[in-house]
């Protein structure tokens, strides 16, 4: 692909992740009011389709407060910082046959290493506020991600070792035919896919993992100090790694572009769409863990659970292999 036709994808892609992200937030305060038993957004447009845009001209018009013993710079830059790096992420994502912005030999590892250090932004965040709430939601976020980081890649490894590829594409590739590895080998294939949605899950402070905004205890945690709209882009940064996750999780478990009748890019944005909802459907029906229960759950069940997961698919590959 040439290089102008690699910058007009890359702007396609990232235009269409902020606008999800942004209209992410409209459905999913309608489905939560579809549970409660109310309208939700109803004003704004046609079933308040156009809420967003007005919620962005709020955010727009208001004041950017900067509390006055926090670091200024650190305190404007990190919420840039981490929104750009979770669209970095989208890089590698191959949503058709030779339509990735840039199809890398080491595409999964480009995701789970720029993924890992995306704590950082947001422990960042919490630092510069100079708020002990939003110190304490970042520290939180920091022993997070440390913790369900290590299950997350070894469940990650599976579709890799599977695929016998780092390359996205040759992932999706090795799906051909619906041998999907959220299906296939049986069992492993879809405990590691449920292994790894959870544990990305936890990796974007999503419900029961959202400890480090914990509204009860923390009243927002990292975000607490933030205001306009740079307020706007901390929520837009959450949203957008949650759809990253979903379309990951589309290549490595459900064969991405790869369907029925005709392959293409409909039947990844289709799957990756529908996980990317299934997430809102989970936060509205799921408590949140404490703490401590977060923290050994992961320890005490999916590390060792990813442990076995690999060693059986090393040894469902070594069969196949001899036979």
């Amino acid at each position: 692909m040439s290089w102008y036709l690699t910058i007009l994808l890359g702007l396609v892609v990232g235009s269409a992740a902020m606008a999800l992200g942004a209209w992410g937030t409209w459905y999913e305060r309608k489905f939560a009011g579809r549970l409660q038993n109310r309208p939700g957004p109803t004003e704004v447009g046609p079933a308040g389709l156009i809420q967003p845009l007005a919620d962005l001209l709020k955010l727009v018009q208001k004041e950017i407060i900067v509390p006055r013993a926090a670091d200024r710079g650190m305190f404007l830059a990190a919420p840039v910082v981490a929104a750009i790096g979770t669209l970095s992420l989208l890089a590698v994502v191959p949503f058709g046959e030779g339509l990735a912005v840039a199809d890398l030999n080491i595409g999964a590892l480009w995701i789970f290493s720029i993924g890992s250090v995306l704590v950082l932004p947001h422990w960042v965040v919490g630092w510069a506020s100079n708020n002990k709430y939003a110190l304490l939601g970042a520290m939180r976020a920091a022993a997070q991600t440390i913790s369900y980081e290590i299950p997350l890649l070894l469940a990650g490894m599976v579709p890799i070792m599977l695929a016998g590829s780092f390359n996205m594409s040759a992932i999706v590739e090795a799906q051909a035919g619906w041998r999907w590895f959220a299906l296939w080998p049986p069992g492993p294939g879809a405990a590691a896919f449920v292994l790894f949605f959870m544990c990305s899950l936890a990796e974007a402070n999503r419900t029961p993992f959202d400890i480090p905004e914990a509204e009860s205890e923390l009243i927002g945690g990292i975000s607490v100090e933030y205001t306009g709209l740079w307020s706007g882009i901390l929520q837009l940064a959450e949203y957008i790694h949650t759809l990253v996750t979903a379309a990951v999780c589309s290549v490595l478990f459900f064969g991405g572009w790869e369907g029925p009748l005709v392959d293409g890019p409909h039947w990844m944005i289709a799957k990756t769409l529908l996980l990317y909802l299934s997430v809102f459907w989970i936060r509205w029906s799921w408590m949140r863990y404490r703490s401590d229960q977060l923290l050994a759950i992961c320890w005490k069940i999916l590390l060792p659970l990813a442990l076995g997961l690999v060693a059986a698919t090393a040894i469902w590959i070594r069969l196949v292999e001899v036979v």
